[in-house]
């Protein structure tokens, strides 16, 4: 007698999963919703920001990398803080801190430049002065997100359970740059100032519910940190699978970290392309480009959040790389394809939408990172291979601002495709599977 079959994944199945997970992960993945919406409501549109408050596209670039420094320094703590004691306390100072981020960004348009002696502090330094603050939140939030994801799954379902969790805070993503298409549908500013406002309230309300809905004291316990010299240490450790997967995955980030940045710039500046939408019955409505580029992230997400789940149970009968390749290609080709694009907005929506598959291989390759740490360690593991990534992807957001600015966009998103190729190729070659998959695929 054959066995049954498992029903075919539906949209809503990750959003039923997700509620059946512990009370932990649920309260954090409440929270990074939350901040999910301050976040994408903000970052994906700072460029733009910036150039208002007076940035060249050198200047992003070292924004850009100023937060690669920050994305490599951060996480290893969180994680380090998540493994030996998971405070609520810490949790409560991150968020804030976080809030407190939104709040300079906002002020930032309000400043003005300030003149002490001979010099000039232009506007755009405040919003640079704010990314220290509102990164904090993600110092924890991503060792602790994965090591309490590993803690509540069964080794050979972590794609699904980080779907469930992701698909639901990825559905922020979806969310909000919608909000923001909204608010600068006639101009960015001053739109854009309101985003800012709405993301300072989100802010507070996933402090306020991570403060009191999470319970500390079912946290697991890891070793406590002994100083830099357990950085290197838990470097070197990080299992075999890992170190193929960090390779390739340091020059797909490398690339995207070049370009990724101007994606708003090439509808805003260089395309100059706005949408218009008619309504039956009614005038039709005009979006800006900044607003076009809300609609374009909001498809984008809506196709990640609709493959995501399917994806991550074809994982379980594949194995973890095929999957996480499909995201890497993605990720690879898809600079090249945006900035040699026609302006056209069927174009470009088709464009975003194949851009969302790059987030379906997302959970695979969270379960690809964290599968094979030990227990009581999936959180220091995750900050191991965050701080190295991040380290070595510093200089990425300068190169991409010197190549836009001093050559031109089209060389700068050429070299980013280039270099996101060799780590699809290195990852075809040398990439390994998680052993629980290995078994299923079987």
């Amino acid at each position: 007698m054959s066995e049954p079959q498992e029903p075919t994944p539906r949209i809503l199945d990750p959003f039923r999963q997700f509620f059946a997970l512990q009370q932990d992960v649920l309260v954090l993945s409440l929270a990074m919703f939350a901040f999910s919406l301050g976040f994408q409501m903000t970052n994906r549109f700072l460029p733009e920001y910036l150039e208002h408050l007076g940035a060249t596209e050198f200047i992003i670039g070292l924004f850009v990398s100023l937060g690669a420094i920050i994305g490599a320094i951060y996480p290893y703590y969180g994680g380090v803080i998540s493994d030996r004691i998971g405070s609520r306390f810490a949790l409560t100072v991150f968020g804030l801190l976080s809030t407190l981020g939104f709040v300079v960004w906002l002020f930032a348009d309000f400043i003005g430049t300030v003149t002490i002696g001979i010099l000039e502090i232009e506007p755009w330094i405040w919003v640079f002065v704010g990314l220290f603050f509102a990164q904090c939140w993600k110092s924890f939030g991503i060792g602790g997100h994965y090591a309490i994801v590993k803690q509540s799954i069964d080794p050979a379902r972590l794609a699904r359970g980080f779907a469930s969790t992701e698909t639901f805070r990825r559905s922020a993503f979806l969310v909000a740059p919608l909000i923001v298409a909204v608010l600068v549908a006639n101009e960015f500013m001053p739109g854009f100032l309101w985003v800012l406002a709405i993301g300072i309230v989100f802010g507070i309300l996933g402090t306020a519910a991570q403060h009191f809905l999470y319970q500390v004291e079912e946290d697991s316990v890891g070793k406590s940190f002994q100083g830099f010299g357990q950085i290197l240490d838990d470097i070197q450790a990080l299992p075999g699978p890992l170190r193929p997967l960090l390779i390739s995955d340091i020059f797909i980030r490398f690339a995207n970290g070049m370009v990724y940045a101007f994606f708003i710039l090439v509808i805003t500046s260089v395309m100059e392309i706005g949408l218009t939408i008619p309504v039956p019955g009614w005038q039709q409505i005009e979006l800006s480009p900044a607003g076009f580029f809300g609609v374009l992230i909001a498809v984008e997400m809506l196709i990640a959040l609709v493959t995501m789940a399917p994806t991550a149970k074809l994982a379980e009968y594949t194995g973890l790389k095929p999957v996480v390749g499909l995201g890497f290609t993605v990720y690879a080709i898809f600079p090249v394809m945006l900035i040699f694009a026609p302006s056209d907005q069927l174009v470009l929506i088709v464009l975003f939408a194949f851009s969302g598959l790059r987030f379906a291989g997302l959970p695979a390759h969270k379960a690809l990172i964290v599968g094979p740490a030990e227990a009581g360690a999936g959180g220091r593991v995750t900050g191991s291979y965050y701080f190295m990534r991040g380290l070595l992807i510093i200089p990425a957001g300068t190169l991409g601002g010197a190549l836009y600015q001093f050559v031109s966009p089209e060389v700068a998103f050429t070299t980013a495709t280039v270099i996101g190729l060799v780590g699809v190729g290195y990852f075809a070659l040398f990439g390994q599977d998680f052993e629980p998959y290995t078994r299923s695929a079987v």
